[in-house]
Parts: structure tokens; sequence; C-alpha cells
């Protein structure tokens, strides 16, 4: 690993257990990051050429690897980062799984033949890596989004730096640990740091990757397109669950819970918004009744589901977020825990204009909307600068297909958490919420690499 070290320092806590200081690790500094992206890019070449067999074998040792590490792992991600160790696990197990699914990736053909328009002669499409790419990962999901990122770019033949964010950093530093002893020397590479190290990150890598905030987003976006280099960015959501009055109120509340207050709302996917055609009250009732049974607490205990949020910052702006509406669940700190928790919250009576109606709040809090039918709820799904994921909750398979047609969303899921993402498949938001190439599947192979068309005429052939 290639590191060097910086004025600063990276320091990460406990989010349970904000006097557990998990890792203090000098940040990269610019420099570092350059020495590190010079260092892969000398790594890249002879990986490229290695062959497609040597990708994969060394591709499955790393999953192997992370596999036999499990335990540790989820231990790891639950100290660090407050996922509930159920979550935790099921992580780990989702990183293992892209690996392996990744692992194949190298027998995949790299471009085609194709006949001349004129003459004899072939003409080539190949795909070819970059060379380094520099992948910039959020703390929510400390191993699955690096992997998921780093997998397709490292079987396609490319190097890898990485810079996690700052309360991911220890997660970040195992996951290289274990896959360095899978990987020749240089390709993946961690840099800890902040803002500085990934701005310098993308000053320096062939190709950029990032998962975060809109705004730092933004920032990566310009930054890697004024180099010309290709970029993508999955950012923000506001995503809403639309509620059609045919669905079965404590069904839909088992799903819009999990995806609310699943470890503490902390993912692009949660559900922001619920839209509710008709009567909102029976689903309002379910909901605060399953709200009210989900287990908050330490992140350690199996049945826990909404643990801490990740700073006491992130808490403080939950427990602000409901202000102008009505509280109907949640809205305040569980009494009797350390760590920086809030309850499960769901709101209603909103004013125009209010920040849940407009703004991702970062935690376990929704609002609840009634419109009168379905075109109204989608319009209002729509009526937001983002376009990450929605749910339809029906039992009519054409209203279903109708929602997801007029849908503004990379991805709609019928009748299922708005949470969940199927690696095999590209995933990537619309409007504020992504930019550039989708990632996850064969798609993200594409990304990682560039067709070169050849052009093969004999020795002998006369030009026209």
């Amino acid at each position: 690993m290639t590191t060097a070290p910086g004025p600063d320092t990276v320091v990460s806590r406990n989010p349970a257990d904000p006097a557990d200081l998990v890792l203090t690790v000098p940040s990269a500094g610019a420099d570092g990051v350059r020495a590190a992206v010079a260092a892969a890019r000398t790594a890249a070449g002879p990986w490229a050429r290695a062959g497609a067999a040597a990708r994969a074998t060394a591709l499955h040792t790393a999953a192997r690897r992370l596999e036999d590490a499990a335990e540790e792992l989820a231990a790891l991600v639950r100290r660090e980062v407050g996922k509930p160790v159920t979550e935790a696990r099921g992580e780990v197990a989702r990183t293992v799984a892209v690996l392996r699914y990744y692992a194949q990736a190298p027998y995949e053909p790299v471009g085609a033949v194709h006949e001349p328009a004129a003459g004899e002669g072939l003409l080539l499409t190949r795909r070819t890596p970059y060379g380094v790419a520099g992948l910039v990962t959020p703390w929510n999901f400390p191993l699955a989004v690096p992997v998921w990122k780093a997998a397709p770019a490292l079987a396609t033949g490319n190097a890898v730096v990485l810079k996690p964010a700052p309360p991911a950093t220890a997660c970040a530093l195992r996951l290289a640990e274990l896959l360095g002893g899978a990987l020749p020397d240089g390709l993946f590479t961690v840099v800890p740091g902040g803002a500085g190290e990934g701005a310098a990150l993308v000053g320096a890598a062939d190709v950029v990757s990032f998962t975060g905030s809109t705004a730092a987003g933004r920032t990566v976006v310009r930054a890697a397109t004024d180099r010309g280099l290709p970029v993508q960015a999955e950012m923000g959501g506001q995503n809403a669950a639309l509620v059609l009055p045919d669905a079965d109120p404590g069904a839909a509340a088992d799903q819009i819970a999990l995806a609310l207050a699943g470890y503490a709302g902390q993912k692009c996917t949660a559900t922001r918004r619920i839209i509710v055609v008709g009567d909102g009250a029976p689903l309002a009732e379910a909901l605060v009744a399953r709200l009210a049974a989900l287990r908050t607490g330490d992140p350690g205990d199996p049945e826990t589901v909404c643990g801490p949020l990740i700073s006491a910052g992130a808490r403080d702006r939950v427990l602000a977020a409901p202000s102008g509406g009505r509280v109907l669940s949640g809205g305040a700190a569980p009494a009797g825990l350390d760590g920086w928790y809030a309850l499960p919250t769901l709101v209603d009576r909103l004013p125009a204009g209010h920040r849940l109606a407009t703004e991702e709040v970062f935690g376990p809090v929704a609002a609840l909307f009634p419109v009168p039918d379905p075109e109204a709820a989608v319009a209002l799904a729509n009526a937001v600068p983002y376009g990450l994921v929605a749910s339809v909750h029906t039992t009519d398979l054409d209203a279903a297909l109708r929602c997801a047609d007029r849908l503004d969303t990379g991805l709609v899921r019928i009748n299922a958490p708005t949470t969940g993402v199927d690696f095999h498949l590209p995933f990537g938001g619309a409007k504020a919420s992504g930019h550039g190439p989708r990632e996850q599947g064969k798609a993200a192979l594409e990304f990682y690499t560039r067709t070169r068309t050849v052009s093969l005429m004999s020795s002998g052939h006369q030009a026209g």
C-alpha cells in the first residue's frame, strides 16, 4: 500500500460509542496521492497484459480471502460506521459475491470483427483499459461500494487507487490488506484523507468513479471533465414510495418502514417521501406501528434495524428536520444510549417548500404526502431535482407499469423497498442523482475500458 503522511490525520470513531477511537492515520497528502497513482500506473501495464486467466484467478482468490475474514469484516463495519451487524454481514456477503461475479469478466468478449465496407481485409474493435481508476467512495457501504467499483476496473486490466470517506478509513485499509494478498503489488492502493486527497486523485487518475453527496459529486465531475476524463458519479436521492389505493396498507408499511429506518436511513436509496393516493390514514397508522416495532439501538444486537447516525452533526440534522410539520412517530433521540442515535421519524402536514419535501436528509426520517390520484403521485414524485429510485405499491400490474414508465428515476421497484440493488444490472440515477454511464453489471466493464478500431488490410492491398 502506497501512502505518504501529510500534515493532517484521519480520525475515525465508533458512532455507537464515540469514546471508542477506531483509527488515527496520517492523511496521504496530494504528493502521496500522486505517488500512489504513479505506482499504480506502473503496475497496470503488466496486469493488463497478464491475460484473462491470471486476472480471473486473482479476483477469485480475493473473494475467498474476504469470505474467510467475513466475521472480522462484519465486526469492523459495525464498529467503524455503526451498521447493524445483520446488515454488516449482508454487506460482506454481497462484496464477496461482487468479486466472484467480476472474476468471470476477464473472459467476456472485448471486441468484434466486422466486414469492411469495400474491398478485402477486416475491421476490428477492441476494448482496452484506461490505466488507473481513481475511486472516491462514501462511508455507508465501506466494503461493497469500493469493491463494486474496483472489481470491474481490475477485471478489465486497470489498477485502482481508492480514496475512502474518512469515517470508513479502517475498513478501506483492511480491504486493501486482504486484496493485497491476492493481487500484484500496486494494483489496489488506499490513500487516506479528505477533500484535498480526493481532488488530487481526480487530478491524476485516468478514469474516475465517485459516490457521495451531490455537491461533492458535481465538483468531481467538473474537475474530471476539465481533464477530459471519463467520469461517473452516483449522488443524492429524494426517493419516493408511491402507495396506490388498492395496495395492502400493512404490506406496504412493512416494506417502507425498512427502507426508511434500515441502517438509520443512511442509504442513497432510502425512502424519503411517502406518497399515498386517497385516504392516507390506514397507511399512516400501519407505518407508525411498524416503526415503533423496529429496534433502535446497539448495532451489535442482531435484532437491531436502526443503529446510530454516523456523527453528532448527522443526528442533529435528523432531529431538526421535522420542524414545521406534524410528527407522527419518532422525532427524538432514544433515551439511555450514548451514541449518535435518532428514532425513526414520520412527519406529515408539511408547509409548502419544506426541506423534507425537496432536500435529502440523510437519516431515518420521511414525510407523508396524500394525493388524489396516481397521476398526481407520479407528478409529485418527479417534482424534485433528484431521480435515483422510486417504489410503487399496488396489486394492479397495469398501474405499476404505467408508473414505472413515467417515473423519472434510474430504478423503479414494484412492491419492494426503495433500498436494494442487483449488482449484476446497471445502476445509476437521473437528474441530480447521477452523472455519466451506469455502474455495476456489464455496464461497468464498458465504463472502465475504451474502444479502439483497427483496420486490417493485407500488405498487397491497393488503395482505391
